[in-house]
């Protein structure tokens, strides 16, 4: 019988995807009788609360940049290198602190760099063993596969949630690089895996739109401003979900809109299945939320964010989503129907891959 672990689940703070994929891993482990601690910022947390009351809370901010208004996501990443830098060596050794203070055997983090240890069993989960660049420096990628790979070897297990093979949705993101030994793919993972369906039949809007608004400022608002302009005064309505959580779920009716600054994933997963369009970020949670949920949309990437950029190419390319770039969007929403999306094949192939790396986390001993 597997002894009772303390897990400690942090997620990274570049938007609330990278806390919503955490849940369904936080939810299994706690059903797996483990303990669980969630420890982020404060804003991450509020969503924790909401989804996955009961569980030991921790503030442990992690690094959240202020993107620019002025040039590409990824330059004012670089140019705040030293900072993150900074955070990596902070939050390492907080994370020290931490294990003593809670007796922590096991933390999970999600893209957060500095959040390993050599004492306990520590995993690291990403998408993007391969972080992409612009077109013009494609070249130079190589250079980030390495210092990611430095990082991964650090943790005892690192998990990709995708599939291995042709059947997968983050393409050469994380495949078609070497990886290291230690890399397990773990399928979808989805806020939506363990809660039950809403019913859609006596909801007061029977025939909408849904917008999933995701990413930092000013991008989020300019599309935001975008899609209303071109959805008002139709006659069809649209639910605008601004992913914002709070203490308590605040709803604007305006129009033919209606703005919820967030919802409980039941609620959230009753309204986008009953959808008849939905248009969003091209996000990477968004997408494993929308593959688990059987449906498509149309994609947005950010501007300057090369991986949202290359997730909508590549996704669009298979026939699973449609895609089209913000400066593209002049004069109406473009239709679109989608029917090749795999989803019932994609989350069975799931189950099995995400119930094996959980198996091997917790009953293989601490090397």
């Amino acid at each position: 019988m597997n002894k009772i672990n303390n897990i400690l689940i942090c997620p990274l703070e570049w938007g609330l995807g990278h806390a919503t994929r955490m849940l369904p891993l936080a939810s299994k482990l706690r059903d797996m009788n483990n303990n669980i601690f969630v420890g982020c910022g404060e804003e991450h947390l509020s969503l924790f609360r909401i989804e996955l009351p009961g569980v030991s809370y921790i503030k442990f901010q992690g690094f959240n940049p202020v993107y620019s208004h002025i040039l590409p996501q990824y330059i004012a990443l670089v140019l705040k290198t030293p900072l993150l830098i900074f955070h990596i060596i902070r939050e390492h050794f907080r994370l020290k602190k931490i294990i003593l203070d809670y007796n922590i055997n096991i933390v999970i983090s999600d893209n957060r760099f500095g959040l390993w240890n050599r004492k306990i069993k520590t995993v690291y989960v990403t998408h993007m063993p391969l972080i992409p660049f612009p077109k013009a420096l494609r070249s130079l990628e190589f250079i980030g596969v390495l210092l990611h790979r430095f990082i991964i070897k650090k943790y005892s297990l690192c998990f990709i949630p995708d599939l291995p093979g042709e059947l997968n949705f983050s393409g050469r993101l994380s495949h078609g690089v070497k990886l290291p030994h230690n890399v397990r793919y773990i399928g979808i993972l989805s806020r939506f895996i363990s809660d039950k369906p809403a019913s859609h039949e006596n909801s007061e809007i029977h025939y909408y739109n849904s917008v999933i608004l995701s990413g930092p400022e000013p991008q989020r608002g300019i599309l935001k401003q975008k899609l209303i302009y071109f959805l008002k005064d139709k006659k069809v309505m649209t639910a605008v979900f601004e992913g914002r959580p709070g203490d308590k779920t605040e709803i604007i009716r305006s129009g033919n809109f209606t703005f919820y600054n967030h919802l409980p994933s039941s609620e959230m997963r009753g309204i986008l299945t009953g959808s008849n369009k939905i248009i969003t970020r091209s996000g990477y949670t968004t997408i494993m939320d929308l593959i688990h949920l059987r449906c498509s949309a149309l994609l947005i990437p950010t501007p300057g964010q090369p991986e949202q950029e290359y997730l909508a190419e590549y996704l669009a390319g298979k026939g699973w989503f449609y895609s089209v770039k913000q400066n593209e969007l002049k004069e109406d929403i473009p239709k679109y129907s989608i029917i090749n999306l795999p989803s019932d094949e994609i989350i069975e192939l799931s189950n099995v891959c995400l119930q094996n790396a959980l198996e091997e986390l917790l009953e293989e001993p601490h090397i």
